[in-house]
């Protein structure tokens, strides 16, 4: 892994995005805080929840805030001097300015919608409809899916402008949505996970032969824009990201991988956890004819909370995993990193298929237990993903 010579200028405006955005979000934060507790956007204490006060779960609002801001002003003020080597045409710099509107406006479209959804508790199916809505509006605005990674070898798979690249790429973006929201069940493992492969998405835009110096900056940038919000989400967390947060870390990582030079091969390795997780957890709840936005604890961090993992062990577990998966996506090449990503695949098939004390039981029997029990003890709370609530 070598760095491109074209960027190799690059680092210190890196380091001083990535550093804004971590700051501002670490400020951010606490006032959000206090905005949704004015507002009610809350979890409150009852009698099937452990939290003994009201925790608010619109902390995604200080991401996207932190990111949108850092990189507008980045792109106002530096975006032409780092174009400049590249010599692109009328016609490209058309095209990665109607992309960059799509990764920031659709940004912001997609915390608004969620912050709506925090705020009022939406059902599950008008969820899904603003995340189709935000794919297409993304698609009209010329991100899409043209190639992925030939799994027998051989030149791409490649399928630009057609309709299946279309639905594609909405599905690629609504997938990591949901992939993202699934795996939302522990206080820092969403935005930990989204971290980790927000930076591991900026380095392969640093080091491979087709780096692209404005998407690895805008990686790190909210690489950075999630490091100063897990201060405050860290369990015990005392906000949680919600779906403000998760819609746009899902979206925000979607579009990214596509535009970047990582592409769909790697974001599947480097976000292997969350999607893997996603597709099996759904797979078994069709098998037992239940929606697939119904409760149960069969998540893979709940497996590991039945296996005696405490709440911190499971997270930092999910975390290593992570990290092993994203040293995989730097090292090894498409083809390679598919073969992988299916490797991961049906082992997590595997875990998750087998039953743990607890795992598969019904929502009626979820009553009671809306929240996951805390083995570390009192100060911990956290809501479940919005998976679990049905549609």
């Amino acid at each position: 892994m070598t760095l491109n010579p074209t960027l190799g200028d690059a680092f210190a405006p890196i380091v001083v995005a990535f550093i804004a955005a971590a700051l501002l979000a670490l400020v951010l934060t606490p006032v959000v805080r206090r905005l949704v507790l004015r507002y009610g956007m809350v979890d409150h204490p009852e009698d099937r929840r452990v939290n003994t006060e009201p925790i608010p779960r619109g902390g995604g609002i200080a991401v996207a805030t932190a990111f949108i801001a850092v990189a507008v002003i980045f792109l106002a003020a530096f975006g032409e001097a780092w174009l400049a080597p590249f010599q692109l045409d009328l016609v490209l710099r058309s095209t990665l300015t109607s992309q960059l509107v799509a990764l920031l406006v659709g940004g912001a479209a997609a915390a608004a919608l969620g912050a709506i959804d925090d705020f009022l508790d939406l059902r599950a199916r008008w969820q899904l409809a603003g995340q189709v809505a935000l794919g297409c509006f993304a698609v009209v605005l010329g991100i899409e899916v043209g190639f992925i990674a030939n799994p027998f070898g051989g030149p791409p798979i490649t399928f630009d402008n057609s309709a299946f690249a279309v639905g594609f790429t909405i599905f690629w973006i609504v997938g990591m949505i949901n992939s993202i929201n699934f795996i939302d069940g522990l206080d820092g493992l969403s935005s930990g996970i989204a971290f980790i492969a927000a930076v591991t998405l900026g380095l392969i835009n640093l080091t491979s032969s087709g780096g692209q110096p404005i998407m690895a900056v805008l990686c790190f940038i909210l690489a950075g824009s999630l490091l100063g919000f897990l201060r405050w989400n860290l369990h015990p967390a005392s906000i949680f990201v919600g779906t403000s947060g998760v819609q746009f870390v899902g979206y925000t990582l979607a579009l990214l991988s596509i535009l970047g030079t990582a592409k769909v091969a790697v974001a599947l390795l480097v976000l292997g956890v969350p999607i893997i997780d996603t597709f099996w957890i759904i797979v078994r709840r069709l098998l037992d004819r239940r929606s697939p936005f119904s409760p149960d604890r069969g998540h893979i961090h709940h497996r590991m909370l039945d296996l005696g993992l405490s709440h911190r062990q499971t997270v930092l577990a999910i975390y290593a995993i992570c990290l092993l998966l994203a040293v995989l996506a730097l090292l090894l090449s498409g083809v390679s990193q598919l073969y992988a990503f299916l490797g991961v695949f049906l082992a997590f098939g595997l875990i998750l298929f087998v039953p743990t004390r607890g795992a598969l039981r019904r929502p009626e029997e979820l009553e009671a237990d809306a929240y996951d029990p805390d083995p570390d003890g009192p100060g911990g709370p956290h809501r479940r993903g919005p998976d679990d609530r049905t549609a």
